[in-house]
């Protein structure tokens, strides 16, 4: 699975390469920020226009995920539409899809800011919830807690990859979905949640923990070519 094993109020978790969470005791995989139907709202809303392919690119990612951890049970944890419109005007091949995916497991919606409301595509609807000792919500509030909504990044060898955010206390998820921007974990308020000494876990084919920058990269300035 070349996913980062940690605990979380002694709670065993797995930050999955891909940037799902993974809790191998409860059978539950837990998603956020999924922002299906991003490229429909933009284009709804005459913003740039974008391929059409980033759901189905998610719920590939998805499927996955579930193929491999055999998970009985999903969160997802906000902002799963990108808007209170999306989920309803998915295309009939993506609703069926995700229909698929919900057949014979416990799937729990979280509401986010982008999703205050329930859809109509089955499974329940929570503010919040708590399982064992972690309460899952969709933005950072306490202690003990799993959350999303920031879509932390980081850079390894120059490349952008999104990442999770833990400091022993709480855990940051990365955004899910294709087509998601990010917020760089140095950033003021990211800094601000998260405790001198946390990690990033970086996502992509391994999940790769590295202390949490806490300020910017500096740029060193190129040495000049000109012969002396």
């Amino acid at each position: 699975m070349n996913g980062h094993t940690f605990f979380l109020a002694d709670a065993r978790l797995v930050a999955m390469p891909s940037g799902a969470l993974w809790w191998p005791e409860e059978r539950l995989l837990c998603v956020s920020d999924l922002h299906l139907g991003k490229a429909e709202r933009m284009a709804r809303r005459g913003g740039t226009l974008l391929p059409p392919y980033e759901t189905q690119a998610t719920l590939a990612r998805l499927t996955a995920d579930l193929e491999a951890t055999g998970a009985a049970r999903v969160l997802c944890l906000g902002d799963s539409f990108d808007d209170a419109e999306a989920a309803g005007a998915l295309v009939e091949a993506e609703r069926l899809w995700l229909m698929r995916l919900m057949a014979g497991r416990e799937w729990i919606w979280i509401l986010g800011n982008h999703d205050p409301a329930p859809t109509d595509c089955g499974g329940s609807y929570r503010a919040e919830i708590t399982l064992g000792p972690l309460t899952f919500r969709h933005i950072a509030a306490g202690e003990a807690e799993v959350s999303g909504h920031y879509h932390p990044k980081c850079t390894l060898a120059g490349r952008a990859r999104p990442c999770f955010l833990t400091d022993g206390r709480r855990l940051i998820l990365p955004a899910y979905g294709a087509y998601t921007g990010g917020l760089w974990c140095h950033d003021p308020t990211l800094v601000a949640l998260m405790r001198p000494g946390a990690l990033a876990i970086l996502t992509g084919t391994k999940a790769i923990p590295v202390p949490m920058p806490r300020r910017a990269p500096q740029i060193r300035p190129r040495s000049s070519s000109f012969a002396r």
